[in-house]
């Protein structure tokens, strides 16, 4: 038998629920929501770390082995082949501290452009702040970047290099400059690859175009055209790669440069998750 009470209190709750949605979506950043939420960055993270590695023989060793591959590499044709200068740093340390950082920033961003597509079946089903599902995407690369982060400081051992301990306050800010990078981006695609998908097939270029037009293997400083220079520091990773290599150079990059890329990398983060909220609403429609 229905109970009158509980039907008659449909009606209001519905609507209470459509009004908490509306006034939601209306506001740039619901740190409250988030916070209500907070369960499910665990439950999105460690799911997707457990899914990237189940049934691996290596396991976690995948996130030291990528970085620690593509630095032989470089350090093959691009450190002794050409004989790209590296601020006065040992060229694999010097190739490996901007893998490190670049990786999680290109994985995470990867993995947030995706991540509305790869999760439709929940977002059709339920509610809760859509913001979540990017952001553990990157959480994923951030674990990856603290495995790997054990190599680099056993490389730093191995070839004995002195590590400024004034500056080491630079490692943990790079690392918040990188998701705040990745973030934006992350969002912004990850809005837009719903919609459009299309997308997929233009992020890993767009990757890879970035990483040859942010100094990761080869310093500013090897560009004599200041144009040139000027269009790799509106990268938003330039200036997380240049502080997290401080500790080892103990030299401040230009201050400008620093800004712009600064800047750029919060501009993105504003565009990025203003574009996401203005467009949430639609994602269980074209997802």
């Amino acid at each position: 038998m229905q109970n009158p009470k509980l039907i008659s209190a449909i009606p209001r709750f519905m609507s209470e629920l459509v009004e908490y949605k509306i006034e939601s979506s209306r506001k740039f950043f619901h740190w409250g929501e988030l916070w209500r939420y907070r369960e499910l960055f665990y439950f999105f993270t460690w799911r997707d770390i457990k899914i990237k590695y189940k049934q691996t023989v290596l396991g976690f060793l995948w996130a030291i082995l990528q970085p620690l591959m593509m630095m032989f590499i470089f350090t093959f044709f691009f450190g002794r082949a050409l004989n790209i200068p590296s601020q006065n740093l040992p060229y694999p340390v010097y190739v490996f501290s901007g893998l490190l950082i670049w990786n999680m920033f290109s994985t995470g961003l990867t993995n947030a452009s995706n991540s509305m597509v790869n999760n439709a079946s929940i977002i059709k089903k339920i509610y809760f702040p859509r913001l979540i599902i990017p952001v553990s995407s990157i959480l994923v690369a951030l674990f990856d970047f603290l495995m790997a982060f054990i190599l680099y400081i056993a490389l730093l051992v191995f070839y004995q290099q002195h590590v400024s301990w004034q500056a080491i306050f630079a490692w943990p800010l790079a690392v918040l400059m990188t998701i705040v990078a990745t973030l934006g981006l992350g969002s912004w695609l990850a809005a837009l690859n719903v919609k459009y998908r299309d997308f997929r097939y233009v992020i890993p270029f767009l990757v890879q175009v970035l990483f040859f037009l942010t100094p990761v293997i080869y310093p500013i400083s090897l560009l004599k055209y200041p144009v040139l220079q000027y269009i790799l520091v509106c990268s938003p990773m330039y200036a997380a790669i240049e502080l997290f290599r401080l500790p080892l150079t103990n030299a401040w990059a230009d201050m400008y440069y620093l800004g712009v890329s600064l800047t750029s990398g919060l501009v993105f983060l504003i565009a990025g998750i203003f574009y996401f909220k203005k467009t949430e609403d639609l994602f269980a429609d074209f997802a």
